[in-house]
This record gives structure tokens, C-alpha cells and sequence, in this order.
């Protein structure tokens, strides 16, 4: 199956684990296998093909390369469900801000609830919790880094 972006309408939700993306009324699934933020690289399967996306940003709209061919998503409005701060495997920062503290290195070992990370938005704490029992896999940011809404922050691995 050749991934092609000839689309008039894609919408896509979270399901569980993965998402469920409808492509001009077709039901397509798609979990993200692995994401560097650093390079905006991700290793997607779409209804069970491995495929390689490039992806960047400038908040408010995405651009997704696949198999060379891209595509801008732009969100749309509509009523949020609650804020995510899980993202295939990693923590992901739930808005602007400045990194305080990292209490974790590559290799840790760590509990559901462990505060991670500690950030500063808007004047504000935000603790970055592990969600599952697991290991610390990898760690996109360090102590004084600033980051945007969104991007990956520590990858554990259950």
C-alpha cells in the first residue's frame, strides 16, 4: 500500500494506544512505533505498515512528509478532551515553557507517579510523571531548556 495525500478531508482522534485517522470517510488506524523530536522523524504503522514520516511544525499547523510527498494538518476547533502528556512512549511538555530540574538519567528505573521533570510555565510548576512502571530510554531536554507546546521530553519504556 502506497501512502498518498490526494485527500479532501482527514480527521484524526486518539483511540486507546494509537489513532484513528478517517480519510475521505475511510477508516484508516495508525500508531506511532517510535518519534525523535530532535529530528522530527517518526516511524508510523498505518493499518499495519511501517512507514516513515518527517514532521515539523510551527504550533498552530504540521507538516507531514511521507514517502515524499506533504501534506499542512491544521488543528480545528472543538471541544477538548483533556490534556495528553503521553506521546508514543514519551512525555511530552503540555505547553511553553522552561525546563527546572531533570531527577532521572537514561538507564533509571522508575515508578508510575515518580516526578520526572519539573518545568516552569506561566509561572507555574508543572511535575512531569511517569505513567507506567518502566525505564528512562531516553532524555530529549536538560536543566534550562526551554520548550514548545508538545514536544517530547523523556521517553520511558515499560
Amino acid at each position: 500500500m502506497k501512502i498518498t495525500f490526494d485527500v479532501q478531508s482527514l480527521e484524526i482522534n486518539p483511540s486507546g494506544e494509537e489513532y484513528v485517522a478517517v480519510v475521505d470517510g475511510q477508516t484508516v488506524r495508525v500508531q506511532i512505533l517510535r518519534a525523535d523530536a530532535g529530528t522530527g522523524r517518526m516511524e508510523l504503522s498505518i493499518d499495519g505498515q511501517r512507514v516513515v514520516a518527517h514532521v515539523s511544525s510551527d504550533m498552530a499547523k504540521r507538516w507531514v512528509t511521507i514517502n515524499g510527498q506533504t501534506v499542512m494538518l491544521t488543528k480545528t476547533s472543538g471541544a477538548k478532551r483533556g490534556v495528553r502528556h503521553d506521546y508514543a512512549g514519551g512525555l511530552i511538555a503540555p505547553m511553553p515553557g522552561q525546563v527546572r530540574s531533570v531527577s532521572v538519567a537514561v538507564g533509571d528505573i522508575v515508578k508510575k507517579g515518580q516526578t520526572l521533570l519539573t518545568m516552569e510555565a506561566m509561572k507555574m510548576e508543572i511535575r512531569i510523571q511517569a505513567l507506567n512502571d518502566g525505564k528512562v530510554t531516553a532524555l530529549h531536554v536538560q536543566q534550562g531548556q526551554t520548550v514548545e507546546r508538545e514536544q517530547i521530553l523523556i521517553e520511558v519504556e515499560e
